[in-house]
C-alpha cells in the first residue's frame, strides 16, 4: 500500500462489501484500503461517496445500492436510522444474530486464543422490537416548536422522534404525551450552547410486569413553570403513571441526571419483577432495560454457578443487587460489591423488599475492596463478575487467581475485553468451559456473553 490513500474525499466509487465492523458498518476495500460505510452488508454491490480519507482507512456513505444482501430488510421507522441508535435495523433478525455470534467467536479465537471452549448458539428474542423499558430524550426547539428525540450520530442535533422501534409502546407514548404537554404550556427547552432555558430531558420508565409508569422531568432551573398543570395533564392522559419526578441538573455537562430529585406526585419508586424477584426502581436507579432477556441472562449465570446452598459467593459490580438476589436464592451467602452509594442503597432496599437475609452489600471499587477483603483472611467458593465495557481491572483478576475459587461466572457486555480477561484467567489456572451469547439489545451491535470457568486444579 502507498503512503497516500487511493481515494479522496467526495470520490464516487463502485465497491463490493466484504465484512462488517464490530459497530455494524460495511467494509469495502479499494486496493487493500478499507472504507467503512454504515447501512451496508457483506456481499452487497453499491456506489458510495467517500466522506473522509485517512492514511490507513476511510469512511463513506451509501449513494446507490446495485445488489442487496439476502439479509437486508426495509428500515421500519426512518427516524430510527437517522439518529443511529439502531445500527442493525436494516439486517434481518436472523442476520443480526449470526453477526453477533460470529463476533463472539472471532474475538475468542483472535484475542482470547480459546480453541476448546464451547460457544453455544446465541439466544435471541421471539420479538426483537419494543423491548426497552426506559427512554431519556433530550429536548430542544426547531422552527419555534419544542422537539424531543435522539441525537444524530456524532452530533448534538436532535432528531424529533415519536416512535422508537426498540422502546416499549408505553414508553413511546409517554415521551410523546409529555412532549406535547410541555409544548402546549410553553415550557422553554434547554439550550446547551448558551446554558439557558429550562427543560433538558424527558425520561420515562415502564415496569412491564406491573404496568407502572414513571415520568421524570430534568431541568436546569430549580423551579418548573406550570408544574401543577403539567402533573394534572400527565395524570389525565397517562393513567398508568404512579410517579412524577423533578430532577434538577444546573451544571454545564453532558451528564443527564443532576444530584437533586424531588417527587412532584405519587411514589418515589415504581416496582417491577425479574422472575420472582421484586425491584424498586427510582428515577436514578440502574435497572436493566430489557428485563425479559435479563431473566435469560441471569438464569444462565445461575446454571453456570451450579450452587448447592453451601457456597459463599462474591458478586463484583453488583449494581442494585439484581444478580445478587438471584444468587442468594441458591447460595449460603452472597457479598455484593459496588462503588456507587446510591446503587448499594437500592440493593439493600431490594433485599429487604424480597426478605432476603443471606446477602450483604458493601460500597467500594471491586478492584480494591475484594483484594483487601481477601487479605483479611476471607475467601469465596464462587465469584460472579459483571464489569463495565472496559472489563475487569488487572488487580481484581490477580486476586481472583490467588483466591482460587472453584468456579467463576463472567457476565460481559463487551466480547473483546471478555476475551482479553479470559486469556489472563486461563493463564492463571482457570479453564473456560462454556460461553453463552445473549442478545440483550436487538437492532444494535451490542451483545452480552455469560462465561463459565472452573479451576483446573
Amino acid at each position: 500500500m502507498t503512503n497516500t490513500a487511493p481515494v479522496a474525499k467526495n470520490d464516487d466509487i463502485d465497491v463490493v462489501f466484504e465484512d462488517l465492523t464490530h459497530d455494524g458498518a460495511g467494509v469495502a476495500k479499494v486496493n487493500g484500503y478499507p472504507i467503512f460505510v454504515p447501512n451496508t452488508l457483506p456481499g452487497e454491490k453499491a456506489k458510495i461517496r467517500v466522506v473522509k480519507a485517512n492514511k490507513g482507512y476511510g469512511f463513506g456513505r451509501l449513494i446507490e445500492l446495485y445488489e442487496a444482501s439476502e439479509h437486508r430488510v426495509e428500515v421500519p421507522v426512518e427516524e430510527n436510522y437517522k439518529y443511529g441508535g439502531c445500527q442493525l435495523q436494516h439486517i434481518s433478525y436472523a442476520g443480526q444474530l449470526e453477526f453477533k455470534e460470529n463476533q463472539v467467536k472471532q474475538v475468542m479465537k483472535r484475542i482470547g486464543k480459546l480453541e476448546d471452549a464451547t460457544i453455544h448458539p446465541i439466544i435471541g428474542m421471539d420479538n426483537p422490537l419494543n423491548y426497552r423499558n426506559k427512554a431519556q430524550v433530550p429536548v430542544g426547539k426547531k422552527g419555534g416548536n419544542l422537539i424531543a428525540g435522539f441525537y444524530k450520530p456524532r452530533t448534538h442535533e436532535i432528531v424529533d422522534t415519536n416512535e422508537s422501534i426498540v422502546q416499549d409502546p408505553a414508553v413511546n407514548e409517554a415521551i410523546k404525551v409529555v412532549k406535547e404537554i410541555c409544548s402546549e404550556l410553553g415550557i422553554d427547552p434547554y439550550n446547551e450552547i448558551h446554558h439557558r432555558g429550562v427543560l433538558r430531558h424527558i425520561m420515562a420508565r415502564y415496569a412491564k410486569s406491573t404496568g407502572e409508569l414513571m415520568i421524570v422531568l430534568i431541568t436546569r432551573s430549580t423551579s418548573l413553570l406550570h408544574k401543577n398543570k403539567i402533573v394534572e395533564e400527565i395524570l389525565k392522559r397517562l393513567p398508568n403513571v404512579k410517579s412524577i419526578v423533578h430532577n434538577i441538573n444546573n451544571q454545564k455537562t453532558n451528564v443527564i441526571m443532576g444530584e437533586k430529585t424531588k417527587v412532584l406526585w405519587g411514589n418515589e419508586v415504581i416496582y417491577d419483577y425479574i422472575g420472582d424477584v421484586k425491584f424498586a426502581i427510582s428515577a436514578v436507579s440502574f435497572y436493566q432495560v430489557n428485563p425479559d432477556q435479563t431473566k435469560v441472562l441471569y438464569d444462565k449465570a445461575l446454571e453456570y454457578a451450579a450452587l448447592t446452598g453451601e457456597e459463599t459467593v462474591i458478586d463484583a459490580y453488583c449494581g442494585i443487587g439484581t444478580i445478587s438476589l438471584f444468587l442468594a436464592q441458591k447460595a449460603k451467602s452472597v457479598l455484593g460489591v459496588e462503588m456507587i452509594p446510591q446503587a448499594i442503597e437500592d440493593a439493600r432496599r431490594n433485599a429487604e423488599l424480597n426478605e432476603v437475609e443471606n446477602v450483604k452489600f458493601s460500597i467500594g471499587e471491586a478492584e480494591t475492596f475484594i483484594p483487601l477483603w481477601y487479605e483479611q483472611g476471607n475467601s469465596a467458593d464462587v465469584i460472579v463478575v459483571d464489569p463495565p465495557r472496559k472489563g475487569c481491572d488487572e488487580a481484581l483478576l490477580k486476586t481472583i487467581i490467588e483466591m482460587a475459587p472453584k468456579k467463576m461466572v463472567y457476565i460481559s457486555c463487551n466480547p473483546a475485553t471478555l476475551a482479553r480477561d479470559l486469556r489472563i484467567l486461563e493463564d492463571g489456572g482457570y479453564k473456560t468451559e462454556e460461553l453463552q451469547p445473549v442478545d440483550m439489545f436487538p437492532m444494535t451491535t451490542h451483545v452480552e456473553v455469560v462465561a463459565k470457568l472452573t479451576l483446573k486444579k
